[in-house]
């Protein structure tokens, strides 16, 4: 077995939770000192005392909230920036000359820290949200707020949206560096998968096909047989469709350590799911049978690519019975926004004019029951262009919202 390769990667934004949390503790003292030296100016000193005790127990004992998106809490945000506006709202009643002086709140540049904490949460949004409550404390706090107040405001306000939007910008890149890992490793795996059934199966039906030719008799339909399972089979791992339980455990285990704490809505991965077409199609290629589609999986609701699939299998079944055994057939899959085309085409020997009126007149409804009748149901429709003497195609269409 294959060694398999770990990538475990941090997220993105724990650096930030790191950043806060220093930042906190850091204009925590810077506050303290502030009150300290300028004890002589306060009216009410003990109104100052009691709020830096409050506001550095809190910060201590909440160290751990600001560790991670995890851990900090809706309540913890609302009542971190309970605190800060406290502070700010009770800098006049201990300190009356501040307001004149347009100097220090009681919280100082501490009240930045519960903004930003807002920000790294959730985002932009979030930090307007926090960042126009501390404005409107500050613009009261004032009471004739001067030109300087209204610039510390708006600095802190734009900046704190702007934080948001990089921590936004960065999961974004987050979600989607994860999934090119992922598909690296599944690509990885598909290679893997494919140089392994290239050296055993593919080959043992190589040989199997070369032996029955030459062999002649019930040998030489056996390794008819045996080429058409290797062509499809080849289809299956180049087109890859092979399934595989490994993919899925690497790409879950090893291939990146995403951050559990995104929103569901945020982590794009709430699409709705779907079957892919290319699965249920892809069986059908083999010797006489090309099959041709997109890159990327073929979404259907899993009813609607049942019922479509059936039609073509459909479809084939009239090649085989009409066209001839040497006859040729070709699928072609388009994924476009709003449908799915399939189509279906033969290089027989065509019907006739008024060939397939006849058929449903008596009685034989494969057309219009199997394949039309399908496609009705769907809300699609099944389009068939016939030229005699130049082969048969049928055009299926599906809505991919039915």
């Amino acid at each position: 077995m294959a060694k398999r390769e770990r990538v475990v990667r941090m997220s993105v934004e724990q650096p930030l939770w790191r950043a806060l949390t220093a930042y906190r503790i850091l204009t925590m003292l810077y506050a303290v000192l502030l009150a300290v030296f300028g004890r002589d100016r306060y009216d009410r000193p003990w109104v100052a005392v009691a709020f830096l005790v409050v506001m550095s127990a809190w910060t201590l004992a909440t160290l751990p909230k600001v560790a991670g998106a995890v851990a900090c809490t809706k309540r913890f945000l609302g009542a971190d920036l309970t605190i800060a506006l406290v502070g700010i709202l009770l800098t006049p009643l201990a300190d009356f000359e501040a307001q004149q002086i347009d100097g220090p709140t009681l919280p100082s540049i501490w009240t930045a820290g519960s903004v930003l904490a807002f920000a790294i949460k959730g985002g932009w949004r979030w930090a307007a949200f926090a960042s126009t409550f501390v404005a409107v404390a500050n613009i009261i706090e004032r009471g004739e707020p001067s030109r300087d107040t209204f610039h510390n405001v708006l600095l802190v306000w734009v900046a704190s949206i702007a934080i948001g939007y990089v921590v936004e910008v960065a999961r974004a890149s987050e979600r989607t560096l994860a999934r090119a890992l992922e598909i690296e490793a599944a690509t990885r795996e598909r290679e893997r998968l494919a140089r392994d059934i290239h050296d055993s199966v593919l080959q043992v039906l190589a040989m199997v096909q070369r032996r029955g030719t030459a062999l002649g008799g019930e040998a030489a339909e056996l390794g008819r047989m045996a080429g058409e399972q290797e062509v499809a089979l080849r289809t299956l791992v180049s087109s890859g469709l092979v399934p595989t339980t490994r993919v899925s455990e690497d790409a879950a285990e090893g291939a990146v350590v995403r951050s559990v704490e995104v929103d569901d809505e945020e982590d794009g991965s709430s699409g709705p799911a779907g079957c892919d077409l290319r699965s249920l199609l892809a069986p059908h290629a083999g010797s006489r049978i090309s099959f041709a589609e997109p890159g990327a999986p073929v979404l259907l609701a899993p009813a609607a690519a049942k019922e479509l699939a059936a039609a073509v299998g459909a479809a084939l079944d009239n090649v085989r019975v009409h066209a001839g055994e040497n006859a040729q057939a070709w699928i072609l899959v388009e994924d476009w926004p709003d449908e799915v085309i399939v189509t279906v085409r033969d290089d027989g020997p065509g019907i006739a004019e008024g060939r397939l009126a006849q058929a449903e007149g008596e009685g034989r409804m494969g057309v219009a029951l199997s394949i039309r009748g399908r496609l009705r149901d769907l809300g699609g429709t099944a389009e068939l262009i016939s030229v005699p003497g130049q082969g048969t195609e049928v055009e299926l269409k599906v809505p991919k919202v039915a």
